[in-house]
């Protein structure tokens, strides 16, 4: 028992080393959708796959460098895993180098057994953290107004989720529930939108587990949640993705067209699943650069 915990306690120590600082995102006996269970961090190859508290990473660029935009990035997984460091902390510190503040999302997964409603978990955590963010804009010298979200793969569809729902889940009674949840811009990669035809299986399983209804099917299927209070978004996606279908990111960008909200699609040949910091293609690489352009265009970086 002892092992174990050292093992837990080393790689919360390994998270928060590269962070500059690390908060719980609820005040103790205040997280909502908890059936007060007492759980471990689990661990396994850099993949989270139990969460006992949800935390806020926080990494912030050089004062001089900050522009006052920043982006709450929710890691991948499939609702099964995250892939904090990878999908994590190595984009936080990519989005730094743009002058960006970047927080990584430590979320808790459907499938943690101290949930009530599996399925509100994520969606519960990711608004709190977008709210969080908001309400420290001052200390943090961040704008309000220019506060995005970066999700792949599952992370798009926790990410499309909270841009597109306006249900707020998060409330608990404190200041903090006064902050607006919806991001102001959205960057997805490689993003499930969709749980009908065009899903990746795991995520659908992992999310809605034993409430896969029809109401639930449609109800988080984002391209049906887009309206004209949508937030412009940017999508990335390969052709040749055989795990999530580019025709997730297409749905959704033909629903914002038919919404009018502002964004850009951009589908590369190649790719697969693996869009990401570090790339093989030359031309999939470009994301960061269409990405870094497209936000000064929007003017969401001075």
């Amino acid at each position: 028992m002892m092992k174990r915990m050292f093992f837990y306690s080393v790689l919360l120590l390994s998270c928060m080393i590269y962070a500059q600082e690390s908060m719980n995102i609820w005040p103790k006996g205040k997280m909502p959708n908890s059936k007060g269970l007492t759980l471990e961090y689990i661990e396994e190859r850099e993949r989270i796959t139990q969460i006992k508290e949800p935390k806020l990473l926080s990494f912030f660029p050089p004062k001089e460098e900050q522009n006052g935009s920043s982006i709450l990035i929710l890691p991948s997984g499939g609702y099964q895993k995250l892939t904090y460091n990878l999908g994590g902390i190595q984009l936080a510190k990519w989005y730094n180098t743009q002058g960006i503040t970047a927080f990584v999302l430590l979320y808790r997964l459907p499938n943690s057994p101290d949930l009530i409603v599996s399925e509100q978990g994520p969606v519960q955590d990711a608004q709190r953290a977008m709210k969080i963010i908001r309400h420290n804009a001052k200390e943090w010298n961040l704008d309000k107004d220019k506060v995005g979200v970066f999700g792949s793969s599952a992370g798009g569809h926790l990410a499309s989720t909270i841009s597109t729902h306006i249900t707020d889940f998060s409330s608990i009674g404190d200041d903090i529930d006064n902050e607006r949840f919806i991001p102001n811009f959205m960057v997805l990669v490689s993003p499930v939108i969709s749980l009908g035809k065009y899903t990746h299986e795991g995520s659908k399983t992992n999310f809605l587990g034993k409430h896969r209804t029809w109401e639930n099917i449609h109800y988080y299927s984002n391209e049906h949640q887009v309206t004209a209070n949508t937030p412009p978004t940017i999508l990335f996606h390969a052709q040749n993705d055989e795990a999530v279908h580019p025709m997730n990111s297409i749905l959704f960008y033909e629903a914002m067209i038919k919404n009018k909200v502002q964004g850009s699609l951009h589908i590369f040949p190649e790719g697969g699943h693996k869009i990401g910091v570090y790339n093989t293609s030359n031309l999939t690489d470009e994301w960061k650069t269409l990405s870094t352009k497209w936000l000064k265009e929007m003017n969401f970086i001075k």
